[in-house]
């Protein structure tokens, strides 16, 4: 299996998405959140990029959303880790994992797959569209 090559993005759950953009701008200093609706997930969506990583905020407003319903379950805080792999069919096709999900358009150019679940958070592979 082609091994990931990085982390892709890394996402939190919050209640109230301008308190938490204001929060990791003002007082972690990362740089402008680009924000933006993700209407398959149920959420309104900030990421900002931190190296090559993305670090991502999403604010479920559907509340029988993944998202949402992982934010009543577990409240706000880390929610998915998201591996960046070169070849997500073939590293998809080596996964073994009861609850792994199909290839999907994720937020702007990502494809992802979900892979699972481990340590109370959403494990994923990401492949840019380039």
């Amino acid at each position: 299996m082609p091994p990931p090559r990085r982390i892709h993005h890394i996402n939190f759950v919050v209640r109230d998405l301008d308190n938490a953009i204001e929060f990791y701008e003002n007082v972690i200093g990362l740089p402008t959140f680009a924000v933006l609706d993700h209407d398959i997930r149920g959420s309104r969506i900030a990421r900002s990029r931190v190296g090559e990583t993305w670090f991502v905020l999403v604010c479920p407003y559907d509340r029988s959303s993944i998202p949402g319903r992982h934010l009543e379950r577990h409240g706000e805080g880390f929610f998915l880790l998201s591996f960046g792999v070169d070849d997500l069919p073939a590293s998809l096709s080596h996964i073994e994992a009861e609850d792994r999900g199909d290839v999907r358009d994720g937020i702007l150019d990502w494809r992802v797959a979900d892979i699972g679940e481990h340590c109370g958070a959403a494990l994923q592979l990401t492949e840019d569209r380039d």
